[in-house]
């Protein structure tokens, strides 16, 4: 028999569909297989300090659309925590929940793989970032809406180019891999776009600029908050650093947009879409994947297939080992930056 009492939490940085999983998981979970739930608040902080909510079907009411998360999110990381493990088994023991479903990105899974396999602590992954960088799934729920949202803020950003004749650059987010760049930037028509894959030479950006205005038409940049230059170093924003010791990007649209305006003399401008991409209600797309990763999520915890990560495979959801999924990054492949560059410039 599987647990009768599942903890749920969502960790890391907030997106839409969080609420769509986490539905999933309570309808499947109290209807077929009558279990309870726990619902624990900001990431790992709620099973570190015993921070709870009730997680019951009329919780789960109405939350499909709902970005965000009704669980709240956070950043911690137990490892860094006095006691840490011990302090999340007492809270388990003390709530009388059997396993944990943590629905998250590469920190929020990482730290579920260590307390699987080297402290006994069942728990199952659901992958979760609108990066789209987990290795062992083809597509991360999340991915899609911040990609129609980059979309859409290009679309809006042609217009506003051809107007005034400028070069507008659009910093999106991604960390350090270039999925929602290269989407974003293909659909909506970018005239160049720049990956944390491959570093760019500032001078040809600067030519595909000038070759756009010689066409007539005001270039759109898009580049990604993890992409460097080839002669320098990654643009921050500070050097503080996260619990899990990373630090805050952003900064790189600012410094190319200058660049470009200093090497070319066109006025050039910079938009940051930043949070906008992890905000709103979830589309389509993400509201199925979530969904059904909620639904396969309950069913390996009622297998007690623990330490193990649900993800998407073509069209099928597998379950593969969480350290697995969490070992490197999906980044772009060159070969897929070569074949949109036909439209650089």
């Amino acid at each position: 028999m599987g647990a009768k009492k599942i903890g749920v939490l969502t960790g890391g940085g907030d997106c839409p569909g969080l609420n769509a999983v986490i539905r999933g998981i309570v309808r499947k979970g109290v209807q077929e297989y009558d279990y309870g739930f726990v619902g624990f608040r900001d990431g790992w902080r709620g099973p570190l300090e015993g921070d709870t909510v009730p997680l019951d079907i009329p919780a789960v009411r109405g939350i499909l659309p709902r970005g965000g998360t009704i669980l709240g999110s956070s950043r911690t990381n137990p490892f860094k925590a006095e006691n840490g493990v011990r302090r999340i088994k007492e809270n388990l023991a003390k709530y009388e929940v059997d396993s944990l479903i943590a629905i998250g990105g590469e920190d929020t899974l990482g730290v579920a793989a260590r307390l699987t396999d080297e402290y006994g602590v069942p728990v199952v992954g659901v992958p979760k970032t609108i990066d789209n960088d987990l290795s062992a799934t083809d597509y991360t729920f999340g991915f899609d809406t911040a990609v129609g949202i980059a979309t859409e803020a290009i679309d809006r950003l042609h217009t506003t180019a051809e107007s005034h004749m400028r070069v507008l650059v659009v910093e999106v987010m991604g960390r350090h891999a270039g999925w929602i760049a290269l989407h974003s930037g293909l659909a909506g028509g970018a005239n160049v776009i720049l990956i944390p894959e491959q570093r760019f030479d500032v001078d040809q950006v600067c030519a595909w600029v000038t070759s756009r205005f010689k066409a007539s038409y005001a270039p759109i940049v898009v580049v990604a908050e993890g992409a460097m230059p080839k002669d320098g170093e990654m643009v921050l924003k500070d050097g503080t650093q996260d619990s899990f010791g990373h630090v805050r990007l952003s900064g790189v649209g600012e410094w190319l947009a200058k660049e470009i305006e200093g090497r070319t003399g066109k006025e050039a401008r910079t938009t940051v879409l930043g949070h906008v991409q992890r905000g709103g209600t979830p589309s389509a797309f993400d509201r199925w994947l979530a969904t059904r990763f909620g639904l396969h999520a309950i069913e390996a915890v009622r297998d007690g297939d623990f330490g193990k990560m649900v993800a998407l495979k073509g069209t099928d959801i597998v379950r593969v080992p969480i350290a697995e999924a969490t070992a490197k990054l999906k980044t772009v492949d060159p070969a897929l930056y070569t074949e949109v560059g036909v439209f650089f410039g």
